[in-house]
């Protein structure tokens, strides 16, 4: 069942409602004794015109209420002593709707106009005029039309606190498998990790033992064992102690450039105007955006020098890595997962980012973001 169909039955619903109620105030009409006035024709069209309005009263409720009580106000001063159903129709339907104050104001403006109306026809003495009005309109009927709405009202409201609890702790379920999966993958993740940098620290020390050189490359095998072990265990911890250690952010970016430096990369870091308080969802950024750079940077650019450069303006923070590597003008980036990390991670805080190849050679990574749209 598509979404429109309950909603095309409504509709149907409020035409059937407001049809029936037009036909029912025009045979009333029809059938009643009154004198034949040049008033007549104007009588017929506020019957049908209040209960027809009633077609709107899901979508215009406090309209409908207005619209229905001026026709019963004025088909009584053609002449007209039919009972107001149109308006108990809009009273239950504006009830329902929430708008209860509007509701009894129109209500009891009703109750002072209708006898005023039935006097004016010339149909009654003041007497009988003032007994059929409140005949017309009793106020029990206003009462019970008010609290059919009100009970209905409460009803959906209480419906809608039920299902709104039920999709609540589905969607707590929810978050705490992604946690138990993510523990999960971290401890298994861990395990590899630390077999890889027990390997290399292993390796160092036989060579280093011998006397050997020991090679560049298992030195940054080491160290980035080392480090991957250090940002699992602090995921790990902020899974478990609900993010009670504080995640790395911009105070920890010129730790990665010295790292990069060990790895035999050519980094430097430049920062440039006022820093003021940066949101800590703001500083995580640049610092995975700076880290995914020079990780890429060492293992696909084949670069001599990379440059990180943070400015520190009033609103915003702009980060940009460039890098002397063999991308060209000419060559598009192929988008991997840590690109598609990073412009999430930007598009999340509402910023922009840019990654390509620099025209005189190499790759640049460019990131906006804002200070004061952060949450």
């Amino acid at each position: 069942m598509s979404a429109a169909e309950p909603w095309d039955r409504a509709r149907a619903a409020d035409w059937a409602i407001a049809v029936g109620v037009a036909v029912a105030l025009l045979v009333t009409g029809l059938s009643g004794q009154r004198p034949g006035t040049d008033l007549d024709l104007l009588g017929y069209v506020l019957l049908a015109a209040g209960g027809l309005a009633l077609v709107a009263r899901r979508r215009a409720p406090v309209a409908v209420l207005v619209v229905a009580g001026l026709c019963a106000a004025g088909y009584q001063a053609a002449g007209f002593d039919v009972p107001v159903v149109a308006f108990l129709f809009a009273v239950y339907a504006a009830v329902r709707a929430g708008h209860r104050t509007v509701t009894v104001a129109a209500s009891v403006a009703m109750l002072a106009v209708l006898p005023l109306a039935a006097l004016a026809s010339g149909l009654h003495d003041t007497g009988e005029a003032f007994a059929r009005a409140r005949g017309a309109l009793e106020l029990a009927w206003l009462i019970a039309a008010g609290a059919a709405g009100e009970a209905l009202r409460q009803a959906e409201r209480r419906a809608d606190e039920a299902e709104r609890t039920k999709e609540e702790a589905a969607r707590r379920r929810a978050d705490e498998e992604r946690l138990h999966i993510a523990r999960e993958l971290h401890d298994a993740l861990t395990h590899q990790i630390s077999v890889i940098k027990v390997q290399a620290e292993a390796a160092v020390h036989v060579a280093r033992k011998r006397g050997e050189q020991v090679p560049e490359a298992l030195l940054a095998i080491q160290e980035a064992g080392r480090e991957a072990s250090r940002e699992l265990r602090a995921t790990l911890e902020a899974l478990r102690d609900d993010d009670t250690a504080p995640p790395p952010g911009l105070d920890d970016v010129p730790e990665l450039v010295e790292r990069a430096r060990k790895a035999g990369l050519e980094a430097t870091l430049t920062v440039e105007g006022q820093r003021h308080d940066v949101p800590a969802a703001v500083g995580r950024t640049v610092y995975r955006i700076v880290q995914e750079s020079l990780t890429n940077i060492a293992r696909h650019a084949d670069a001599d020098t990379a440059s990180v450069r943070i400015d520190c303006r009033p609103h915003a923070l702009a980060i940009r890595i460039d890098d002397d590597g063999r991308a060209a003008p000419a060559t598009a980036p192929t988008p991997g997962v840590g690109l598609l990390g990073m412009r999430e991670r930007v598009t999340a805080l509402g910023g922009r980012l840019q990654a390509e190849p620099r025209t005189e050679g190499g790759f640049t990574v460019r990131a906006e973001l804002p200070l004061d749209r952060t949450p």
